[in-house]
């Protein structure tokens, strides 16, 4: 091989120099290596970027169903605590409450169940106080005593019938007010643990039937005087004011001595006092705090939640659910507390006490059931589903298909109504006082007689100024015509 002279004169080439110079493949193609490295570097930024990704849409989803559920706990404890607090503002209100209390049982002896209840236990109160069999036995000679036992049940028959009488009177009616009202001061007073007297006396709290009988007695003592052998001589309790000492009057009266707890009704006994006195003060204390939670949870769930219409529609249903389990609860001890009272009277009885009782509770329930759902409808109709989205296109589409038919039946009322009620003004008139009448024989109170009386008149005046209206008109455009 010969070198040209330029070439074996040059110098060799530096090291830095040949480390520079490019590598010629033996194909002949420049620079593909250094493509392909940045191709791989590329392809790995782009690789670790999808990677990045991935994970924070994975730690999104995550908190996005993390804070989705947390809100439907928050939403559905919001619900509970809320139908709880409803209970216990109901409690104080009115179980604690001497003047709600009182508003609410008052009327009570005016029921048939409660008036038959008691009725029966007054008579048999007043049959161990007074004795009549035996009464009868010692009045009747020897030969006559086997119809003892028939006049007494023949007179026990009286005396309720009697009993009834008065507990349907007015005066009764004060009395029980009162009586009610002085028991549940005491109860309210145990269960505050301010009553001394309670404490060292006995433990229990009783609602007293002495005042009724007192005035039983005396109605009896009129109608039968010959019952006690004798003239009875008792207080006059129809004002409303009940004597201290009425007790011993009616043992001096009646001549006898009368059982610890004659006539009476048991409402707490020592076993119940202390957890009642427990219960009542827990429940003071929770009731503000349940109040205040049951708005931070409310509050905390609507910002933790991604879709807070979805949250509100939770709440709407949970409030059903709410209402219905505590509805449920409150029968179930309701049940509990009537298998404890004799069955018969007295059961029928107290059950309709309870029911009278808890009559703005239940109404209170109802109303949230209420709420909860159309809540929820509420929600639902402005979501953006397929169903809400086509309910409320159909339903503006009804909306102004309705309105054109008003329209059109308004315009058509004022272009051919007038003529048409002056042709039938008679049978207008006539229909008006019969509804009015249909209607004052179904509505009892004066209030509703005197608006259905309103309406009449002003329905009859608008009528025939309407018919003379046109008829005036019709004469006006005739005269013209024949001008």
């Amino acid at each position: 091989m010969t070198l040209r002279p330029d070439a074996q004169n040059a110098a060799p080439a530096a090291p830095q120099d040949i480390a520079a110079s490019p590598v010629v493949p033996a194909d002949g193609r420049i620079g593909e290596p250094a493509d392909d490295a940045e191709l791989e570097r590329l392809r790995a930024e782009v690789s670790a970027l999808h990677d990045r990704l991935d994970t924070r849409r994975r730690r999104s989803s995550i908190l996005h169903n993390l804070r989705r559920f947390t809100a439907a706990v928050l939403i559905a404890l919001t619900a509970f605590a809320l139908v709880f607090s409803v209970v216990g503002v109901w409690s104080a209100r009115t179980a604690l409450n001497t003047d709600r209390w009182v508003a609410t049982v008052a009327p009570l002896p005016k029921d048939p169940k409660v008036a038959a209840a008691v009725a029966d236990y007054a008579t048999n109160q007043i049959f161990i106080a007074v004795d009549v069999e035996q009464r009868l036995r010692t009045v009747l000679p020897a030969q006559a005593a086997f119809i003892a036992g028939p006049v007494a049940d023949q007179l026990r028959n009286k005396v309720r019938d009697t009993v009834t009488t008065v507990l349907q009177s007015d005066q009764f009616q004060r009395i029980w007010v009162e009586v009610t009202r002085r028991a549940h001061e005491r109860a309210v007073a145990v269960i505050n643990g301010t009553s001394d007297v309670l404490v060292v006396r006995e433990n229990r709290v009783d609602i007293d039937l002495l005042p009724l009988i007192n005035q039983v007695l005396r109605l009896l003592s009129a109608q039968l005087p010959t019952m006690f052998g004798k003239q009875v001589t008792l207080p006059d309790l129809s004002s409303g004011a009940i004597p201290d000492n009425l007790r011993d009057r009616v043992q001096q009266t009646l001549g006898v001595t009368l059982p610890a707890n004659f006539a009476q009704f048991s409402v707490y006994d020592s076993g119940q006092l202390w957890a009642a006195q427990q219960a009542v003060k827990t429940a003071k204390r929770g009731l503000v705090l349940g109040l205040v939670g049951t708005v931070l949870l409310l509050l905390v769930a609507l910002v933790v939640s991604p879709a807070r219409r979805r949250t509100l529609l939770q709440l709407g249903l949970w409030l059903v659910v709410a209402a219905v389990a505590v509805t449920a609860a409150l029968r179930a001890i309701r049940a509990q507390v009537l298998e404890q009272v004799p069955a018969g009277l007295y059961r029928d009885g107290a059950d309709a006490a309870l029911t009278t009782v808890f009559a703005q509770l239940r109404t209170r329930g109802v109303q949230i059931i209420w709420i909860g759902v159309v809540l929820a409808v509420l929600m639902y109709l402005i979501g953006s589903g397929r169903g809400p989205r086509w309910l409320r296109h159909h339903v503006a589409i009804g909306a102004r298909a309705a309105g054109r038919g008003i329209r059109a039946g308004a315009h058509l009322a004022a272009e051919r109504g007038p003529g048409w009620a002056a042709q039938h003004l008679d049978a207008l008139r006539i229909g008006g006082v019969v509804v009015a009448a249909v209607l004052a024989l179904i509505l009892s109170s004066w209030t509703a007689l005197l608006v259905v009386a309103v309406v009449l008149a002003a329905y009859e005046v608008l009528v025939t100024l309407i018919a003379r209206g046109t008829a005036r008109a019709e004469t006006t455009f005739g005269e013209i015509g024949a001008h």
